[in-house]
């Protein structure tokens, strides 16, 4: 829950930051400002093909919660950290656990069956849903609603634990840029020095950032980037380019 985090994602200043580096996924974060850990593991699944539709309404349910409108009210405890929308398989199962009596077993089948679009499997499910509703006291108009609901977002929802743990990857790489600017970018230019393209585009965040790259020198350089003290720098500590970025050199020729 560290404030800079939040505040530097907010900013779509994730450059480095894992998952998050796209133009995309920048254009997400400014537009959604995450103020919380489940944000970011929302992100990280519905940025793909077919949920990427809902972000709009994924960010309109953050900014008005109060607002949110939930297929039932009975899920409102389900849906609510994903501000009404069903984001991750494992919400659909609850769905119809909830509503129609579904053991967790067999509202996998049931999405297994959407997922691949099995339709003859599909019908059935579609009766033993509704049945299953209307047996627990729900009408059937409702049922249906809920049903069709189901169906949306089974074929594409995603596994909420892969989710969180890209996400949990995604925060403690934003926490060191957060927190360790100028010790994050040095680790990061070097374990990209063997890519021109990259090496470039980090310079240009180290220069927006405040931290001077200072050119490679044969009396200060290492292989790979290093830090070294320098008052006008962020944080009074600057970048030395390491000789491994520097193209028809490498690593290699320096070790020889």
């Amino acid at each position: 829950d560290d404030k800079k985090v939040y505040a530097m994602l907010s900013q779509g200043e994730t450059a480095g930051v894992f998952q998050l580096e796209s133009g995309g996924m920048r254009r997400l974060a400014k537009n959604l400002k995450p103020t919380r850990f489940s944000d970011i593991a929302a992100m990280v699944a519905l940025y793909r093909p077919g949920p990427m539709e809902l972000i709009p309404e994924f960010i309109k349910g953050k900014e008005n919660v109060d607002k949110v409108v939930y297929p039932h009210a009975d899920l409102k405890e389900i849906l609510e950290e994903t501000y009404g929308i069903a984001v991750y398989q494992e919400q659909c199962l609850q769905i119809a656990n909830v509503m129609a009596g579904y053991t967790l077993g067999e509202a996998d089948v049931l999405r297994r069956a959407i997922g691949k679009k099995k339709k003859a499997i599909m019908v059935k499910e579609k009766k033993k849903f509704i049945t299953g509703a209307q047996k627990k006291g729900y009408e059937k108009k409702t049922a249906e609603k809920v049903w069709h609901y189901i169906e949306r977002f089974a074929g594409y929802g995603f596994n909420k634990p892969h989710s969180a743990s890209y996400a949990m990857i995604a925060y403690q790489t934003a926490y060191m840029k957060a927190n360790y600017p100028v010790e994050f970018m040095t680790a990061l230019l070097t374990a990209e020095a063997d890519n021109k393209d990259k090496i470039a585009l980090e310079v240009e965040e180290c220069r927006r950032m405040g931290v001077f790259v200072n050119p490679p020198d044969i009396n200060h350089s290492d292989v790979g980037f290093t830090l070294e003290k320098d008052a006008h720098s962020l944080g009074g500590k600057a970048i030395r380019f390491g000789f491994s970025a520097i193209k028809n050199v490498g690593e290699a020729a320096m070790v020889e």
